[in-house]
């Protein structure tokens, strides 16, 4: 694990070799069954890549299955295996480099790409529903390279916040209740989350079918500017 003094962010550079390296070991724990926690700039985030590591998630959150776990990717993860018109793609891609932003989308997608052929079907049933796939993109350095080697070795990382269900996103290592640290096999503590409110908010998460906001995140008024800026798309917001 690495622990860093409680007034860096999440957001502050880490060396290359050292983010690699606490990324290969993440990857490298959860190939094997486990559960690690690690720190995005949303919030801190539990994954696990099997089927034992996925349930050891939803127990210690007493998540119900009913609420999948998302994918951790990029865009160009979301171009190769999301199922959408291909202006829905470059409106992806736009936001993520020019706006720099954290988003998740949510879109049908691909479930005989080769990506998925190791993945158990627990886990890709857990992770999905209705024919759809919750890519969360852009949330920060430990997330990008996570997205980065995942692709590289060929096996998805799923994951959600490090709360227990419904009792708000945690921004430093510390917050997170007891029983969600305890079921992670290894942690990295980067400080907090760039992106802390009091709200306790995570990502949003857009429906690219329809374009409705399915959760209200982190910058949301940014998120929807962009959104207007490059697709000239206005966002369908909750009804409450």
């Amino acid at each position: 694990m690495t622990t860093v003094s409680a007034t860096r962010t999440t957001a502050d550079p880490v060396p290359p070799q050292q983010l690699q390296q606490d990324v290969g070991a993440v990857l490298d724990c959860i190939a094997g069954g486990g559960v690690a926690v690690v720190p995005l700039d949303v919030a801190y985030a539990v994954n696990a890549a099997t089927a034992g590591g996925i349930r050891r998630i939803f127990d210690a959150k007493q998540r119900s299955y009913e609420k999948p776990s998302g994918m951790f990717a990029n865009y160009q993860m979301s171009r190769e295996i999301h199922q959408m018109e291909d202006w829905k793609h470059d409106l992806v891609q736009n936001i993520v480099e020019r706006e720099n932003i954290p988003f998740s989308v949510v879109a049908p997608f691909d479930k005989e790409h080769g990506f998925f052929a190791s993945v158990e079907p627990f886990v890709l049933s857990s992770s999905s529903k209705a024919g759809t796939l919750d890519m969360l993109l852009n949330a920060g350095q430990f997330h990008n390279e996570i997205a980065r080697q995942s692709w590289q070795r060929q096996m998805p990382v799923f994951g959600s916040s490090a709360n227990t269900s419904l009792a708000g996103s945690k921004y430093t290592y510390a917050d997170i209740e007891p029983p969600v640290r305890e079921a992670a096999s290894i942690h990295f503590d980067y400080g907090r989350s760039l992106y802390a409110n009091p709200e306790g908010r995570s990502s949003t998460i857009i429906d690219f079918r329809d374009f409705s906001v399915i959760r209200i995140g982190v910058v949301f008024d940014r998120v929807q500017a962009a959104f207007a800026k490059h697709g000239n798309v206005e966002l369908r917001l909750p009804a409450n």
